[in-house]
This record gives C-alpha cells, sequence and structure tokens, in this order.
C-alpha cells in the first residue's frame, strides 16, 4: 500500500510539472496578425522589406516593433499600402485562425480616397480642397459604416478569440506656422476627426478596442517642432504618412497602452 501511495505522489509531481510547461507553449502564446492599410504596413518610414513588394512593410511600422517587444508565438504581418476594406477581406483575412489571440487592423481612409483628398488639397486651391473633403466626408458618412462593420464582422468570424484593436488615424496638421495655408489644414484636420468618430463607433459596435491616432500624435503633426508624420517627401508615396518616430513614439505606445 506504501508503494502505490508513492507511486501515485511521483505520478501527482510529473503530471503538475507537465501542466507549469503548458502555458508557455500553448494557454499563454500571444498569436498576433497585423492587418489594415499603409498607416499599419509602414509605408513611410524610408524602409521596407523587399519581400513586401508593393505592400511596403516595414520592421519599423508599430506591428513590428510591438511583435519585437513581447514574446510572440507568430505573427502575421499582412497590412498592406493601398489596402481597402474589400482588400483586406480578399487579401488578408485568410491570415486570422481560431488560435489567433490578438489583432490589430487600421482600414477605412482609402476607401473613401483620402489619398486623392491631400493630393487635392495639396496642389489646388482653398476651395478644390474643401470640395475634395466634402466628397470624401459623405462616403464617411454614408458608406463607410456599413463596408466596417462588414469588415470588423468577418474578423470577429475568422479570429472569435481574439482581442482586436482598431488603431484609428491621426490628425495630419499641427497648428502654427505652416507650408499650408490655415483653410486647408482646417478642411483635413477636420475631416480627420469626422473619420475617427466613425470608426471608433463601428469599433465600439463590434465590441473592439479603439486607440485614438489623434491623441496618440497629438503636437506632432506635420508642421510642429518634432513632426512625426511626413509633409510632402519623396518617394511621393511616403508623404501624408507617420514616419519612424510615429510608429516608434505614437502609434506603439497608444498600442501598448491598451496591450500592456
Amino acid at each position: 500500500m506504501r508503494r502505490v501511495r508513492v507511486l501515485a505522489t511521483l505520478l501527482t509531481a510529473v503530471a503538475a510539472a507537465l501542466l507549469l510547461a503548458v502555458p508557455a507553449s500553448a494557454a499563454g502564446a500571444i498569436r498576433y496578425a497585423a492587418l489594415g492599410d499603409s498607416y499599419a504596413s509602414g509605408t513611410g518610414t524610408g524602409q521596407y522589406d523587399p519581400a513586401s513588394g508593393s505592400c511596403n512593410r516595414s520592421a519599423l511600422a508599430y506591428p513590428s516593433l510591438w511583435s519585437s517587444a513581447h514574446q510572440v508565438a507568430s505573427f502575421s504581418f499582412v497590412a498592406c499600402s493601398g489596402a481597402t476594406t474589400d482588400d483586406l477581406l480578399a487579401n488578408q483575412a485568410s491570415a486570422l485562425r481560431t488560435t489567433t489571440t490578438l489583432v490589430t487592423v487600421s482600414i477605412g481612409g482609402n476607401d473613401v480616397g483620402f489619398g486623392d483628398v491631400v493630393t487635392t488639397c495639396t496642389i489646388g486651391s482653398d476651395q478644390d480642397c474643401a470640395n475634395a473633403v466634402q466628397r470624401a466626408e459623405t462616403e464617411v458618412r454614408n458608406t463607410l459604416p456599413g463596408k466596417l462593420d462588414r469588415t470588423y464582422a468577418a474578423i470577429h468570424g475568422a479570429a472569435p478569440s481574439a482581442r482586436v484593436v482598431v488603431m484609428g488615424y491621426p490628425r495630419l496638421f499641427a497648428t502654427g506656422a505652416c507650408w499650408l495655408s490655415a483653410s486647408k489644414r482646417t478642411t483635413l484636420n477636420d475631416a480627420a476627426d469626422l473619420l475617427a468618430t466613425t470608426i471608433a463607433g463601428r469599433a465600439a459596435a463590434a465590441h473592439f478596442t479603439f486607440v485614438d491616432g489623434r491623441s496618440a500624435f497629438a503636437g506632432h503633426g506635420i508642421c510642429a517642432a518634432s513632426p512625426w508624420i511626413n509633409g510632402v517627401t519623396w518617394p511621393v508615396s511616403d508623404s501624408y504618412h507617420p514616419n519612424r518616430a510615429g510608429h516608434a513614439n505614437g502609434y506603439l505606445p497608444a498600442l501598448d497602452a491598451v496591450t500592456g
């Protein structure tokens, strides 16, 4: 009988040791997928993975920086410059798994033609800028909510156990002296406010966490003393995108604040 008790004690100890080993490889593992457009891929940092082609994925983008700073079991970085919600559904959602534990996503700006808007505001008149922004704002109000709802539902369906963090866009411009007129800057910043409010609302409806890019980049827009967003640059595709400091000092701390 004593031998039986000793054997049972040994088996219990072995089982406990095996259970202690599980979290590092399974239960506690972080499986991270980074989806979205150029604001997630790292366009604007000036250093890109050649294998990513025109997607301009960068090791200096906030998803890569976050992954490097945490012990992750897997990292699927599929964000791509120029992506719309349709592109995300067709080309990026397949990276999600039922075992995915964290998803970040930045999407919606290209759906309303924000790239064309900033181009018009750069080279056109104040009125041209106002007209372009008005058209984009109509899309933000009327069509973007439905597109976001469909996208967020697909993300949840593919990764039902994941925490989903929606990364918002910043205001582009700081106040004060600048090479762009005050009228244009105000118009663009107002459009960024509407876009942020709309995305935040749909993220909340999906029970996702929203990170406000406006607060993350406050005081560091274009024309600030220490800008975290590029003005007009070469290559042109890097213009109006967060630079290296924007990802490291803006987006990354904001993401850390909600993920730990």
